[in-house]
């Protein structure tokens, strides 16, 4: 990465929103060794803004979504780049900024919206450069696809582990519904799976999902079904799962990086992209939870993995 002195990251978390804008956020940070990092954020309900403390880097809170916050922070911070990773800033909130400050912009994307930005990330498997050709300005750098891809360290260590054995009776499959489970599918999803035993169950989640005390109640005294809150392990549980229940988001860049079987579920309009790739390529798509269908694609799963 090229060396920039001051960089404001401008994303939020909270029970609605999620959490994988600021983990990717983080991951896309360490990459800048040299630099001076700043995140942006405001205190929403369900945040994960510890985590970015965590890491070691500043955390200025703001009290809404306005430009004139940012831009404060841009002059008083002598802000270089400027990087947008939220649904709620548009084409036109960066174009002010960019007029304003002059600040180099860098703008996520994963909806092939249009943006007014120096450098687009579209770091999902389906991303398409060609898609953005009369979306941003006409000297952008486009950065799109799985080359582009942010995995965290964790990652990048468990590929270069091997699997568990196969042979075993006992399956592992891991449950990752985004850490907020804004669609409270884990328990319905749960009720499923309760009709194949021979599954031992890991379900990631975090304490900013609004429905953990639901999902705590309802494993409870189930030997089989572990619990992992705000776990540090993501990399290591989903490396050592046999099938990898999940929503088509950030997640599921890290399942197929780590080549785990998969069923995906989409719970959001941004995971829109994502599906259609999926369903393309002949994956396992729920478009939405369908108890029927999701229990024909897990005993599909178990038919193959007994003919290897």
């Amino acid at each position: 990465m090229s060396k920039i002195k001051n960089i404001l990251f401008r994303a939020d978390s909270s029970s609605t929103i999620g959490t994988g804008h600021i983990m990717r956020d983080l991951v896309l940070a360490s990459q800048y060794k040299d630099s001076n990092i700043i995140f942006a954020t405001q205190g929403l309900d369900g945040n994960i803004n510890k985590r970015i403390k965590e890491a070691g880097y500043k955390v200025k809170l703001l009290k809404s979504n306005s430009l004139k916050e940012v831009i404060e922070l841009v002059n008083k911070y002598n802000v270089d780049m400027v990087v947008i990773d939220h649904y709620g800033i548009d084409y036109k909130y960066e174009k002010k900024l960019k007029k304003k400050t002059g600040v180099k912009i860098l703008s996520f994307d994963d909806t092939y919206e249009k943006h007014y930005c120096d450098t687009l990330l579209n770091h999902n498997i389906y991303a398409k450069k060609q898609k953005y050709k009369e979306l941003v300005p006409k000297n952008c750098e486009l950065k799109c696809g799985a080359k582009y891809t942010l995995l965290r360290d964790e990652f990048l260590k468990e590929k270069k582990r091997n699997h568990k054995s196969k042979k075993s009776k006992t399956k592992i499959l891991l449950l990752a519904m985004g850490g907020t489970d804004h669609s409270n599918l884990n328990i319905k999803i749960l009720k499923v799976i309760k009709f194949f035993p021979q599954f031992k169950i890991n379900i990631i989640t975090t304490s900013a999902n609004k429905y953990l005390q639901k999902l705590k109640k309802y494993v409870l005294k189930k030997e089989n079904i572990t619990l992992h809150i705000n776990t540090t392990s993501i990399a290591k549980l989903m490396n050592e799962a046999d099938l990898a229940i999940i929503t088509p988001s950030v997640t599921l860049n890290e399942v197929i990086y780590l080549s785990v079987p998969f069923i995906a579920i989409q719970t959001a309009h941004n995971q829109l992209y994502m599906t259609e790739y999926l369903k393309k390529h002949n994956y396992f798509i729920l478009k939405k939870f369908d108890d029927k269908k999701l229990a024909q694609y897990i005993k599909t799963t178990l038919v193959e993995d007994m003919s290897l």
